[in-house]
């Protein structure tokens, strides 16, 4: 049986700045065309492509409904999201892509942790 990742994410354009979250099965390759602009749209018109959080899951639809309750979250809740594991807003795409320690944390299943 063949192990299927999914990762929903989120981009800002600066600390604290515009957000985007998304979701996709590869996260180097979804966050390098944001990066790029290869492709219209929010992220590219609003130059969003700072990779600030990631959580990883194992089901496809749950990693959807993930990035769905995310969508419809407050601003300030996102923020508090970010900051609980990126408190100062750094990039974690070059860690990524340059094969260093495993970045962001693996919580498939976990509950929403609204914060306040």
């Amino acid at each position: 049986m063949r192990d299927h990742r999914y990762f929903v994410y989120v981009l800002a354009s600066k600390p604290q700045g515009t957000l985007y979250v998304g979701v996709t099965n590869d996260l180097v390759r979804r966050v390098t065309e944001h990066r790029l602009g290869v492709v219209s749209g929010f992220t590219k018109r609003y130059d969003v492509k700072k990779l600030v959080w990631f959580e990883e899951h194992g089901d496809i639809y749950e990693a959807i409904a993930k990035e769905k309750r995310l969508k419809r979250w407050r601003r300030e809740w996102k923020r508090s999201l970010v900051e609980k594991d990126n408190p100062h807003w750094a990039d974690l795409y070059p860690a990524l892509v340059g094969g260093g320690s495993r970045i962001g944390r693996s919580i498939a299943g976990a509950q929403d942790r609204r914060p306040g």
